[in-house]
């Protein structure tokens, strides 16, 4: 399958580990947690090799390889091989989120805006005007304290980034204040929200610690 350089369609990591990075595809891809496989995803919810991205006359194919913890397109458990589509939304167990655009030209200077998995529902949502946080159908309650709301506020809307440990301390407690914020009130602050989360879905981590570099949110694909 020969294609113009502009043409290459290309996978973008969202939210996970590759967070950022991008491939293109020219040839087979495999997915998984071998050395060996063209996107290596370090994580244990990943197979050895998980899933197979693959060209063909009729476009670009995906297959998951009889994984343990399964491939989801658009929110929904891979059966069978697909043809990908622009603007699709691969799921690789709940380790790693990826978007497929079918061409490079299609794709977003900034390859790591969040708008590109905007309309996707997610297992944990905010209504920011109420202040409100749900995780499935079930809601928070008593609701998160100001700073609580503030720590996941930052980290939700960064779809994944991973925050800095300064950047956390200066929205939750303000600029000025941040200075005679020790570590260990921030570490004080992360294990109580992990707590009011871990109640309502003991089965996940949502936020997640980078270590030497910050926190990030990850926030599974609602099926």
């Amino acid at each position: 399958m020969t294609q113009n350089v502009e043409e290459t369609p290309v996978l973008i990591a969202q939210t996970g580990p590759l967070s950022g990075r991008r491939w293109p595809i020219n040839n087979t891809l495999l997915l998984g947690r071998e050395d060996n496989c063209g996107i290596v995803i370090p994580s244990r919810q990943v197979s050895r090799c998980h899933a197979r991205i693959s060209l063909s006359h009729q476009g670009i194919l995906l297959e998951d390889l009889g994984s343990k913890n399964g491939t989801h397109l658009n929110g929904k458990t891979l059966r069978e091989p697909v043809y990908l589509q622009d603007g699709d939304i691969i799921q690789i167990a709940l380790a790693q989120l990826f978007v497929y655009l079918s061409s490079d030209a299609t794709m977003p200077l900034d390859a790591g805006q969040p708008d590109l998995l905007a309309d996707v529902p997610r297992r944990l949502l905010l209504e920011k005007r109420s202040r409100r946080v749900w995780i499935g159908e079930v809601e928070i309650l008593p609701p998160l304290s100001v700073s609580q709301y503030s720590l996941l506020e930052l980290l939700y809307d960064s779809q994944g980034r991973v925050i800095e440990r300064k950047e956390l301390i200066e929205t939750v407690w303000g600029e000025e204040d941040a200075v005679g914020v020790s570590e260990q009130a921030l570490d004080a602050l992360i294990r109580r929200l992990r707590d009011r989360l871990a109640a309502v879905d003991p089965t996940h981590m949502y936020v997640v610690t980078v270590r030497g570099h910050g926190l990030r949110l990850d926030n599974p694909i609602r099926e």
